[in-house]
């Protein structure tokens, strides 16, 4: 079971990981500083196999991949949003961080969850509610197995 973090629509990636931070190099220290203008408890409290949950638009503005690496490097399991800015999807997945877009009305943040990525299935289980979605094609799912598109790549 993951804790859900939930946030609203139109988290931009300058809301994610701040540009004043950008000049660091290295991704862990980076990663100290996710979401601190939204949320100063998320970066400190965030557990590895946690799950973002948000609404429309998520990860808008600028395309830095530093958006979805710090996630990762929390150890977010993956992001749920109603749907996503096109390049921090891309994004997101090319780094091995899975993206899935569902209604996200019914979850709140701290409610208790399960994601089957395989089947598509996430469960709150606060909420005793089952979600039902398409679940990742094949390809995606290998790349996210394999940690991203770098890795697949080379295993290919």
């Amino acid at each position: 079971m993951a804790k859900v973090w939930k946030y609203g629509d139109h988290v931009d990636t300058d809301v994610i990981i701040p540009a004043r931070y950008l000049n660091m190099s290295n991704y862990k220290e980076l990663a100290e500083h996710a979401m601190e203008d939204l949320d100063t408890t998320f970066a400190p409290n965030v557990q590895p196999g946690d799950i973002v949950i948000a609404g429309k638009n998520f990860g808008c503005g600028s395309s830095r991949e530093h958006a979805p690496i710090v996630f990762k490097e929390k150890g977010v399991k993956c992001i749920i949003a109603k749907d996503f800015a096109r390049i921090f999807y891309r994004n997101a997945i090319n780094i091995g961080l899975p993206a899935i877009e569902i209604d996200t009305d019914g979850f709140e943040s701290g409610d208790e969850v399960e994601v089957d990525l395989e089947k598509g299935i996430i469960k709150n289980i606060t909420k005793s509610k089952e979600y039902i979605t398409k679940p990742l094609p094949n390809f995606i799912q290998k790349i996210v197995a394999t940690g991203g598109l770098i890795e697949y790549v080379k295993g290919s």
